[in-house]
């Protein structure tokens, strides 16, 4: 209250004489010494900013001038307000002016830093074979945010005078019970960082699906990695959100890991007085009929077992694009079906014949007397 009473005397005493025209002749200056300092800054960027285009960085990072631009604006804020607080002498605005400024500073340093790491991702990471390094800079880029709101935060509450190592112990208590009541979130989380660092499958790929809705398909391209779940887009186009603990614990099916070439094998049966070399020669003329098929290796039909009532075979072909699996399957089904239609060779199916025996009955005894 003493503070803002002095501050109330300080500016009654100001607007009453010879003060006033100092004080406000020095604010309008200051004012217009940041307008003319701002224009020129934006002018020398977008001066800098022509000339250095050519350059790949600053191609590949044309945001650093708005981070820069930023940042002097801020620069110019912190130079007018320490002068304006030590013009009225408003030291009791100083700490919460100086701890907003830390705030708002926190944006574009983070960004900067975003920018930083994804260069160096690029001219570092991408080229060694080694995936660790790219481990480092995802995680580095998805955490870099939070570190630095948090370092902000804490220096913010330093400039006003708050004791923040309570907070850090209460936190650190906080921390164990939410570890304990989140568990299954944590759970994800390490899971995240473990499908980081293992790289079961990268973003692009089409892995198989457990959780894919009744009816609609059951594999997918993964679209999305995060620290908690994945997200796989299914060729329904649906999006699936699967946590990354389930991941872990199950089985991963990845089509396009090693390349995108990959074996399909469809079961055809056929009836037992089947001509099995035809069958073959029909089935393998099938094949070659698709463009995606690929003829080295070349299609192979093999005899799988004796059914009940069929010749199990099997066709086994190598497609060039593995996201063609399902096609592949579908177009020779029908076009064996037709091809054997047209030979005359039967796919049987269960059938069963019922014998009915009728028995002529038999006279029934009189009745005893």
């Amino acid at each position: 209250m003493e503070t803002i009473k002095n501050l109330y005397a300080r500016i009654i005493e100001a607007l009453s004489g010879y003060a006033f025209d100092v004080l406000l002749y020095k604010s309008i200056a200051v004012l217009l010494a940041m307008a003319v300092t701002w224009i020129l800054l934006r002018w020398t960027l977008k001066v800098l900013k022509r000339h250095l285009i050519r350059y790949p960085f600053i191609q590949q990072n044309k945001k650093i001038f708005q981070i820069i631009r930023q940042l002097g604006g801020y620069l110019l804020w912190l130079a007018a307000g320490t002068y304006f607080i030590r013009l009225f002498n408003a030291q009791f605005i100083a700490k919460p002016f100086y701890a907003l400024l830390i705030l708002l500073f926190a944006t574009p340093v983070k960004n900067f830093l975003l920018l930083v790491i994804q260069y160096l991702q690029k001219t570092v990471a991408d080229k060694t074979a080694t995936k660790m390094d790219n481990i480092i800079f995802d995680l580095l880029e998805r955490l870099s945010g939070i570190i630095v709101y948090i370092i902000a935060g804490v220096l913010a509450l330093d400039f006003l005078g708050v004791n923040v190592m309570p907070f850090i112990a209460g936190a650190g208590v906080m921390g164990i019970a939410v570890g304990f009541a989140a568990k299954d979130t944590l759970s994800n989380f390490i899971a995240g960082i473990l499908l980081l660092i293992d790289r079961p499958f990268e973003i692009g790929d089409r892995i198989e699906l457990w959780h894919a809705p009744p009816g609609s398909a059951s594999w997918g391209d993964v679209v999305d990695i995060g620290l908690r779940a994945t997200k796989i887009k299914n060729t329904d186009n649906i999006i699936i959100v699967i946590p990354n603990n389930t991941i872990m614990t199950r089985d991963i099916i990845n089509y396009t890991a090693n390349d995108s070439i990959i074996r399909v094998r469809v079961n055809i049966g056929v009836a037992y007085d089947t001509d099995i070399k035809k069958a073959k020669t029909l089935i393998t003329d099938v094949a070659a009929s698709a463009s995606w098929i690929l003829s080295s290796p070349e299609p192979k039909v093999v005899v799988r077992n004796f059914g009940e009532s069929t010749i199990d075979m099997q066709l086994r072909v190598w497609i060039s694009n593995a996201r063609r699996r399902m096609d592949t399957i579908s177009y020779i089904t029908d076009h064996v079906k037709t091809a054997f239609s047209d030979a005359g060779i039967e796919i049987p199916y269960p059938k069963r014949e019922i014998h009915m025996i009728s028995q002529p009955s038999t006279p029934s005894a009189p009745p005893a007397p």
